[in-house]
């Protein structure tokens, strides 16, 4: 018998999750805390171990300190969630997973990446890595679904007219985000969870993951700068720099050191997500950018570190077009990683030529989109993505301009697809 919560949504994951639990020994499921990682867990085990429940003075914790075994013997799939509480978990299932050939034995979930040398095996073969991450508009209701990306892939899909979101409700599912606690409340109610989320990371979860105190302050500062720079190529430098022309005490800077050691950390805490640079199969000479575009794993608290309201983001549409780029690709990255595919973006440093998101399913094939928060820029999108044709040596299978404000999914004469966001699914 499953734990399923009452009232559970259903994730993508899910069906990953089903089948890898019948491949592997063990599943880990990755990604930011309030993302659903638990509730997730939960649909697919029979059994739980909540390592950071406070019940009698945290005793599953103590137990599982004392000696790993004794957390370990429940009925199978046994969820151990939180298990980088007490990093040996992880070896102690790869062992257990090394003993017999029983699949789907355990499921293990994290909210941040332990510090290496406290786990002594990959669990390479025996533990199946998963990354999760915030809900789709999909998986919120908030797309219809009339297009999947596997279609696009697969030429097959008609022309039709979809419903069309107007721009407040676009800014609303922007500041909203995808955390399952934010889906069915106020637009105000959503906005205080995600300012909560950075309160705790700057108060609690930036010292609690290694037992370092860091900067609240530095720390806060770079959040911003990423926040400023969302959907951008910023390399370290550039937030290095903004970090010190904000800095208010006197003579004070703040080194790459620590910039890099602050990016850390937002990473093993699963808070950013770099979209890398997609170079090859380009015939082009000219100087193709390597590095990543960098967002928030979700739109949400880019817009709670900056106070953005929707109405501010109707009232400055270069800053919304930004951030409706960072809800795409939010979306573009859950969608392609749940048919197996990757998500990049390419750009040439010389010419400034660049296309908002490549998505590459497993036997190499890939689409090209560009994305604009208004139809208006459909043509500016449509000229960026031929331009990039001409380069491929290897073209691209479909080419997409995904508008924000559009109420159609329309192949045009020159074969390139136009499509609301709030239409695609998988």
């Amino acid at each position: 018998m499953k734990l399923t919560k009452k009232g559970y949504m259903p994730r993508l994951i899910d069906k990953s999750i089903e089948e890898n639990l019948e491949i592997f020994g063990a599943i880990s499921i990755e990604g930011p805390k309030w993302c659903g990682k638990t509730w997730t867990a939960l649909n697919h085990s029979s059994s739980v171990t909540y390592l950071n429940n406070t019940a009698n003075n945290f005793r599953e914790k103590h137990l599982a300190e004392m000696d790993v075994n004794l957390v370990l013997d429940k009925d199978k799939p046994e969820l151990i969630d939180e298990w980088q509480e007490v990093p040996a978990i992880w070896d102690a299932v790869r062992f257990k997973c090394d003993q017999d050939n029983e699949k789907g034995k355990y499921i293990l979930t994290g909210s941040s990446v332990p510090v290496s040398d406290k786990i002594h095996h990959s669990g390479a073969g025996r533990i199946c890595k998963m990354k999760m991450y915030t809900m789709s508009l999909f998986e919120s209701g908030d797309s219809s679904g009339d297009v999947s990306l596997k279609d696009l892939f697969e030429n097959k899909v008609k022309n039709k007219l979809v419903n069309k979101v107007d721009l407040m409700r676009l800014a609303e599912l922007i500041v909203r985000g995808g955390w399952p606690e934010s889906i069915n409340i106020s637009v105000n109610g959503a906005m205080r969870i995600a300012r909560s989320y950075i309160d705790a990371v700057l108060e609690k979860d930036i010292i609690e993951i290694d037992g370092v105190k860091r900067d609240k302050q530095k720390m806060e500062m770079l959040l911003r700068s990423l926040a400023r720079n969302e959907s951008t190529i910023s390399a370290n430098n550039v937030l290095m720099k903004d970090i010190d022309d904000n800095i208010t005490e006197e003579d004070a800077t703040i080194s790459r050191n620590t910039v890099t050691d602050y990016l850390n950390v937002l990473y093993r805490l699963h808070l950013i997500e770099n979209q890398n640079s997609f170079m090859y199969k380009i015939r082009s000479r000219l100087n193709v950018g390597k590095n990543p575009k960098r967002h928030f794993v979700d739109p949400s608290l880019g817009c709670a570190i900056l106070n953005i309201t929707p109405e501010k983001l109707i009232n400055d549409l270069e800053t919304m077009g930004l951030y409706f780029e960072a809800l795409c690709e939010r979306d573009l990255r859950i969608y392609a990683e749940s048919i197996g595919a990757r998500l990049y973006h390419y750009r040439e440093n010389d010419t400034g030529l660049e296309v908002d998101s490549i998505v590459e399913i497993a036997d190499g094939e890939y689409g090209a989109i560009e994305i604009k928060l208004g139809a208006n820029k459909e043509e500016e999108a449509v000229a960026s993505l031929k331009k990039f044709y001409e380069l491929a040596e290897v073209k691209p299978k479909f080419m997409c301009v995904i508008c924000g404000l559009y109420d159609a999914v329309v192949k045009r004469p020159d074969g390139i697809y136009v499509l609301p966001i709030t239409a695609l699914k998988p």
